[in-house]
């Protein structure tokens, strides 16, 4: 599935990254994404709300993850490629399930699925995991990331969410 989406002439466009959700949707997540001008949700939503209430935020585009179930989640890509701006976003869920398809022009790689928080560049793309925003798994942070994209630049940041032990 391909998308597109477009900021303001001339100014940078702010990508709120969220995944694994798994139906909890944290009021610290809602607050880090506010001013985002696009929401991408990397897979495992666990609730339709999720969306509805990312959507809430700013345009939201998500894909399917493996624990996605239902037919709210039968209608969520695999995946999907999203133009923001001047760049090429792929979105997958799992990324042992990517492969690079040397002609795709592909920017930034983002996927969930580790629960694991980590932006790697590679080969000039880059490669981001905003980790898990939901339910804690074992002592793994709760995280999203932010994308800033300026023409063909593209900067990240993780953002750990300050939830105490919850």
């Amino acid at each position: 599935m391909r998308r597109s989406f477009v900021g303001r002439r001339g100014a940078p466009i702010r990508v709120g990254v969220i995944s694994d959700t798994h139906g909890l949707l944290r009021p610290e997540a809602l607050r880090a994404l506010r001013g985002s001008d696009l929401i991408i949700h990397a897979g495992d939503v666990g609730a339709p709300e999720v969306l509805d209430r990312l959507r809430d935020v700013a345009p939201t585009f998500a894909v399917r993850g493996n624990n996605d179930k239902g037919a709210w989640a039968a209608k969520l890509p695999i995946t999907a490629d999203i133009e923001v701006g001047d760049i090429r976003v792929h979105v997958i869920h799992e990324i042992a399930h990517f492969e690079l398809d040397d002609d795709a022009g592909i920017s930034v790689v983002v996927s969930g699925h580790s629960h694991r928080p980590s932006a790697e560049r590679r080969d000039g793309i880059l490669y981001l995991n905003p980790g898990s925003a939901g339910p804690r798994r074992f002592t793994l942070p709760i995280a999203v990331a932010c994308l800033s994209v300026s023409g063909q630049r593209v900067r990240s940041r993780i953002v750990h969410l300050d939830v105490g032990s919850r």
